[in-house]
């Protein structure tokens, strides 16, 4: 068995998929190949030989990802904070903006005083992805996370077993609506930290080919202006925070203003401040509880 060259084989697969349209054509191929060799991505240089059966795998994705399949769903896996998590079709890929959020929300969490046992609400939590991150980061938490969508569920159990299984504090998982009035209600007032990847995209809005083809639509479409969510999470939010207790939401890059604005006329927020993305776009809101203000 003769094995080949790694480095051409990168060269043409980054072709391929810049071919394609595919927006990050040489970390889209390195990181297949890292899958493939099952070796981390940095130590490519150290795996310079590839063998013909594993060529023809990788050439198999190569292809699949320039059919503008996900790249999460061609490794299963995506990550947030320091936890990998498994995806594939049926729920929503995490992406990278949403770490923010999550610093946001460990950062928020510090300041909690220490005469209690934390307590925090992942709303819409697709995956469990943030549910999942927090718990590994804080396992002196007690973290709730809330799904309605059951292909999304199956996802989030699976995930949620899997780091129970290396160790992670175990999270709790509803099988709810987030615009069930009634929902938590035994939370209420007691809850450190909300935060919420919603359903934001305006309907009509035009998407690239791996999200429009491959993330659920219940999980991207949030109503004619993206809100239609969110506009139901206001006063569920309001509800749970106990006193300085703290939320962010995520939301489209045309409607952070919006979002602030929902959160000012509910009344019981304050602090409210609408976060940036890397690329500078806007992509979160954070508030606080008004009531535990000095």
């Amino acid at each position: 068995m003769t094995r080949v060259q790694l480095r051409p084989v990168l060269v043409e697969a980054i072709g391929t998929l810049q071919a394609a349209g595919v927006a990050s054509p040489r970390a889209d191929a390195e990181h297949l190949a890292a899958h493939v060799l099952g070796v981390e991505r940095g130590r490519l240089l150290l795996t310079p030989l590839i063998d013909p059966e594993q060529l023809g795998v990788y050439r198999a994705l190569v292809a699949r990802r320039a059919e503008r399949v996900p790249l999460q769903h061609l490794t299963g896996q995506s990550s947030m904070g320091e936890i990998d998590l498994e995806v594939g079709p049926g729920v929503f890929v995490p992406r990278p903006e949403t770490e923010l959020l999550f610093a946001w929300a460990l950062a928020h969490l510090e300041a909690v005083r220490h005469d209690h046992t934390p307590i925090v609400v992942d709303l819409c939590t697709g995956s469990g992805a943030l549910a999942l991150a927090i718990a590994h980061a804080r396992p002196d938490a007690e973290v709730h996370a809330v799904e309605l969508d059951p292909d999304a569920l199956r996802w989030a159990r699976r995930n949620a077993e899997l780091r129970g299984a290396a160790g992670d504090t175990p999270i709790t998982l509803h099988e709810a609506d987030v615009t069930d009035p009634g929902l938590l209600t035994e939370l209420n007032g007691r809850v450190d930290i909300v935060v919420s990847n919603p359903p934001y995209i305006p309907e009509g809005a035009e998407l690239s080919p791996e999200v429009a083809g491959h993330d659920p639509h219940r999980a991207l479409f949030g109503g004619t202006d993206g809100l239609d969510v969110i506009r139901s999470l206001v006063p569920l939010i309001g509800r749970l925070l106990r006193p300085g207790g703290g939320a962010a939401i995520e939301h489209d890059d045309s409607n952070g203003g919006e979002l602030a604005r929902l959160l000012a006329g509910d009344g019981r927020f304050g602090d409210i401040e609408e976060h940036p993305d890397l690329a500078g776009k806007p992509r979160f809101v954070a508030a606080v509880s008004a009531a535990g203000r000095e």
